[in-house]
């Protein structure tokens, strides 16, 4: 069974202000994803990005069988959010945006305005099988791309870009302790023995601190000397899948030349035990046709087909 994520980037019917601009493109960018599903085969796969609810069915409507389309129902400004496309039946578990209780709204820009909610939902389903079920959820944290008052991607000057730097950091830490808590929640006190798979665009890589906060307690990543020495905190904790993926792939985007690996999988132990392989873009293809992307308005690429993000998958075996 495949189970994985993919950032569908911009995925809107045509006409609007960022899909693509008549019907050609659009049919276009159907192909390419729906090529692209169809050679990786999930059973699973979270997506983001989703612009237009009807696009994502739309897709689904392009693929051999019978698909699911589950959506979060909290968008951001420009309506995108995450949802699930599945070729199993799932019920939803949570639906959330809202910081945990604890955590104080934070700053997200020069006029003091304060945000409590995270950009986009954070949606969990359960997800069954004739074997066995387990729970998954899916998340798009704030976005490195920094905007500026007045609709610029260009600051006047070096301490807005800093600042502007530094709300969106804000943004994304708060929303990964939004992440963090459904899936406490999910894991039920002991992710040895529930099933718990955490997917999504983090919008930064496997050692930043926004990552790590997902992960719960340190020590037992894959590859180090605690990885197959079981202790108390594997109750509590999550694996990344990454160190799995043969370096050569280990990327899901290339922005400015740079390969970075921000979007992610990321397991409880239980699951962590049935996982027989990871990989990035559609098994036995390369990752190497990825635009490079730079930072910038991303409506410049409504025309676009496929996507500039690379699908982030692990295989698992009940």
């Amino acid at each position: 069974m495949i189970v994985g994520t993919w950032n569908l980037e911009n995925l809107y019917r045509p006409g609007g202000a960022f899909g693509p601009k008549d019907k050609a493109a659009y049919e276009a960018k159907l192909g390419s994803l729906a090529a692209t599903v169809t050679a990786l085969r999930p059973s699973v796969l979270a997506v983001q990005e989703v612009g237009d609810p009807a696009a994502l069915t739309d897709l689904a409507g392009m693929l051999e069988g019978t698909w699911h389309v589950t959506l979060s129902e909290h968008a951001d400004d420009r309506g995108i959010r995450v949802g699930f496309l599945t070729s199993l039946p799932v019920f939803v578990q949570a639906d959330e945006a809202a910081f945990p209780e604890e955590l104080r709204p934070v700053q997200a820009d020069d006029a003091g305005r304060t945000t409590g909610r995270a950009g986009r939902g954070i949606l969990a389903v359960t997800v069954t099988t004739r074997a066995f079920f387990f729970d998954a959820a899916v998340c798009h944290l704030k976005s490195k791309l920094l905007t500026y008052p007045g609709g610029r991607f260009q600051p006047h000057d070096e301490g807005e870009r800093a600042r502007a730097g530094a709300y969106a950091l804000y943004r994304r830490t708060a929303e990964a302790t939004v992440v963090r808590a459904v899936a406490d929640r999910l894991l039920k006190g002991d992710g040895r023995e529930h099933h718990v798979a955490v997917l999504g665009d983090l919008n930064d890589e496997v050692g930043a601190a926004t990552t790590q906060i997902l992960l719960g307690p340190p020590g037992s990543e894959i590859g180090t000397p605690g990885f197959d020495r079981p202790d108390k905190g594997d109750a509590a904790r999550l694996w990344n899948v990454a160190p799995l993926i043969p370096p050569e792939q280990r990327f899901s985007r290339i922005h400015a030349g740079r390969r970075e690996l921000i979007d992610h999988v990321l397991v409880s132990r239980g699951l962590m035990d049935q996982v027989r392989g990871a990989g990035t873009g559609a098994p036995g293809t390369s990752t190497a046709a990825l635009p490079s992307v730079a930072d910038g308005d991303p409506a410049a690429r409504r025309d676009a087909a496929g996507s500039d993000h690379a699908p982030v998958w692990m295989r698992i075996q009940p």
